[in-house]
């Protein structure tokens, strides 16, 4: 299915530390992302349809895709991307710290291996984790690194 017409809403977490700010990342679960670490890390972020607020569905998906609550405190608009394949994303950045040994993530199904008629239920994020924003460069969706631009004038 095209991205073309869809929207994501997600938060990203940050936090101030020595060394400058680092943020919170998930990498996609599911096989097409098992055995790649650059583009396969992404704010936490999930669809929703016209008519939800798009900060409520942040914060929905947040809670789908960690497992968590989503933390309390100031939501900062970061605007929105366009990525690769045409879905808009939008998202908020809120300082707040989360252990990520704590997350419990929501889960998809797939047809995998394809063609094959079998089912397999694989994470939404197999992992989180804190990234300084030089590595989180590195590792993000290519469209999403505006948003750690933006961040790091935000937070600068």
């Amino acid at each position: 299915m095209s991205g073309r017409g869809r929207r994501s809403a997600g938060l990203l977490l940050f936090r101030r530390t020595a060394h400058g700010p680092e943020v919170l990342l998930g990498h996609m679960g599911g096989p097409f992302y098992s055995r790649r670490d650059a583009g396969a890390w992404t704010v936490p972020k999930g669809e929703y349809e016209a008519g939800e607020p798009p900060l409520d569905a942040a914060r929905r998906e947040f809670r789908e895709e960690l497992g968590l609550p989503p933390p309390d405190g100031e939501a900062v608009p970061l605007g929105e991307v366009r990525q690769a394949g045409g879905k808009v994303v939008t998202v908020w950045a809120v300082e707040a710290d989360l252990d990520p040994a704590a997350i419990a993530p929501g889960t998809f199904t797939l047809q995998w291996p394809p063609r094959s008629g079998r089912t397999q239920e694989f994470p939404e994020l197999d992992r989180v984790g804190w990234f300084a924003l030089d590595r989180a460069r590195e590792v993000i969706v290519r469209a999403q690194t505006a948003f750690l631009d933006r961040l790091a004038e935000h937070s600068g």
